[in-house]
């Protein structure tokens, strides 16, 4: 039993889990009398005050978001040097400790699974947030079947600042996409392909690579292929297969949505719920109706007849081209038949027949998914490939003809596939202003995300950081966040107040209060010489490092309250002058 409670508010009782980064704790909300989780950062990530920076920044923006599938962020703060976040206490099993006990899940659950997680990760991906680390200890299964994905807020803060700590990645390597391993940028697709890697274990019971050691696990996701997940089940259909392949493509362009995952998640359940979950390729119809060319007799031999002909010998030259032949028309007409049936086939499909299928669409469909809608519909595919940077690369464009038509079964439909945009390299915007960073963004067709602002020794509005870094490869499209000077942090000090004693007691306070003395102007008093009369400011506070200016008496000159003529030394005595320090002792 733990005996600690954090800041006065939150009663630790267990440690229920822990990681690389942060260990977890059931504790008591002893304000609202209700369970919490509190994960308490690791020791190592105190001493990085950007990491604190934006860890704090993120945890916040993660405990704004609210959806049924996200386990909720209560609070973030800091005691006695440890900065935690408070989430909302979810008891039940890992989505690990399933897979562990069932081996492996069917289908449908596991497609069931993977949609309730794509849509927590799309609602968080609207808020610009990603997860980082998503993998089955991360997903929590409640009782009625329903998911909760947790460890929101701290994963975009360590992508950002920290990717690294002794030169270890951070992150699952089990889990973690190629450009994870790489250390390259980090996007919404990173939580896509590791979410892949979800939906491969639930449907196998297997991860999809292993090795002896992490460095060599991380060489697979970049270069190797899993082996396919009908390989190891034949029983899984293979539009399940498809989403998991996308998923898991090496090309952050390839992969979809996460928005775009759940509709394909829908489309396959819907598929297996009709009953059409196997989707194998349809056995050819042996009686099925063909068009096939006319068997003809054979031509009567034309020598024979010839020979017989008592006007054979009269016949000219230009009478036996070959161009004249009743063979050669029939051979002519032959194939102009055959290729009006076959371009009649191709285009129309089975036009001699009275049934009709209307077709589907597939626009924004991954081209293998696309492709296996179509067929099921009894039509034929062409693939044509099309550039298109609104688009990620393998998902259709267009189809001709549109969706809706009703048309002869096996008709052609073209489906047009994007390439993606071209590829572009990220430009440096660091010194300019917002504004003309905004503008040089959109004109290479890069779109500005999120906009952050720090206090830095560079102007205010100025761009002093960037992501993706100037250099780096990106797509057409692609978002680019910034970091705008905030200017030089100011700070706000005690003006104290000196008058009535010594310049050496008052420079000595004026430093103290981390101000400096400005000008020291001598003016004719009553007062004892070297007495501080007045000061501006005269107190309140003022920026640190601000000038406090100070007017030291000096004695009065005999006769100098006598009328009549200026006195000379006087005037003299009330001019401002500058003083160096330590000067006040001379002056004396």
């Amino acid at each position: 039993m733990i005996e600690r409670v954090l800041d006065g508010r939150y009663k630790l009782q267990e440690q229920i889990g822990g990681g690389g980064m942060a260990d977890v704790y059931k504790a008591e909300d002893m304000l609202l009398h209700r369970p919490v989780a509190v994960k308490i950062l690791h020791e190592q990530f105190k001493q990085d005050r950007e990491f604190i920076e934006k860890f704090q920044r993120e945890a916040q923006a993660a405990a704004r978001l609210s959806h049924p599938n996200i386990v909720n962020i209560y609070d973030v703060g800091i005691a006695d040097g440890d900065h935690y976040i408070v989430m909302e206490y979810v008891p039940g099993r890992t989505l690990k400790d399933k897979i562990r006990q069932e081996g492996h899940l069917e289908p449908r659950e596991a497609l069931k699974v993977a949609r309730e997680i794509a849509e927590a990760l799309a609602h968080a991906h609207a808020n610009n947030l990603v997860h980082c680390d998503i993998k089955p200890h991360n997903i929590l299964m409640m009782a009625d079947g329903h998911v909760k994905v947790a460890d929101f807020g701290i994963a975009r803060a360590v992508t950002e600042s920290t990717m690294t700590y002794s030169g270890n990645v951070v992150g699952s390597v089990h889990y973690f996409s190629p450009e994870q391993a790489k250390g390259t940028m980090i996007t919404p697709k990173s939580d896509v392909y590791s979410l892949g890697v979800v939906l491969y274990e639930m449907l196998t019971g297997k991860l999809p690579f292993t090795g002896e050691t992490p460095v060599s696990i991380a060489m697979k996701h970049l270069q190797d292929d899993p082996v396919p997940v009908r390989q190891l089940d034949p029983a899984i259909p293979p539009v399940v297969e498809a989403i998991v392949t996308r998923a898991m493509s090496k090309d952050p362009a390839a992969r979809p949505s996460s928005s775009e995952f759940v509709q394909d998640v829908q489309q396959a359940e819907r598929m297996l719920l009709a009953g059409d979950a196997s989707l194998e390729a349809q056995e050819e119809d042996p009686y099925a109706t063909r068009v096939m060319p006319r068997v003809q007799e054979p031509l009567l031999s034309r020598r024979g007849a010839r020979e017989k002909d008592p006007y054979y010998e009269e016949e000219t030259a230009h009478d036996r081209s070959v161009f004249k032949s009743k063979k050669f028309i029939a051979g002519l007409v032959f194939i102009l038949m055959l290729g009006f049936f076959v371009g009649a086939f191709m285009s129309y499909g089975k036009f001699w027949s009275a049934a009709e299928v209307e077709v589907p669409n597939v626009v924004g469909k991954q081209m293998t998914l696309a492709r296996q809608i179509l067929e099921d519909k009894k039509l034929r595919v062409n693939v044509a490939e099309t550039y298109d940077a609104d688009v990620p690369a393998g998902e259709v464009v267009s189809q001709t003809p549109e969706a809706g038509s009703r048309v002869k079964e096996e008709r052609l439909v073209t489906i047009y596939v994007s390439k993606g945009g071209e590829e572009l390299e990220m430009p440096d915007v660091q010194g300019l202003s917002k504004r003309d960073a905004e503008a040089k963004l959109q004109k290479m067709g890069l779109k500005l995300a999120s906009v952050y602002e720090k206090y830095s020794d560079e102007p205010a509005g100025t761009v002093i950081g960037q992501d993706p870094r100037a250099g780096a490869k990106l797509k057409k499209g692609q978002s680019v966040d910034i970091t705008i000077s905030k200017g030089k942090e100011s700070k706000k000090v005690r003006v104290p107040n000196v008058t009535g004693g010594t310049i050496e007691a008052a420079e000595a306070s004026i430093k103290a209060n981390g101000l400096t003395v400005g000008s020291i102007t001598k003016k004719a008093s009553r007062q004892t010489s070297g007495t501080i009369i007045s000061q501006s400011p005269s107190g309140g506070e003022a920026e640190e490092g601000a000038s406090v200016d100070l007017v030291v008496a000096e004695e009065e000159k005999a006769g100098s309250s006598k009328g009549g003529k200026k006195d000379p030394a006087k005037t003299q005595s009330n001019e401002r002058v500058p003083v160096r320090q330590g000067d006040a002792a001379k002056s004396r």
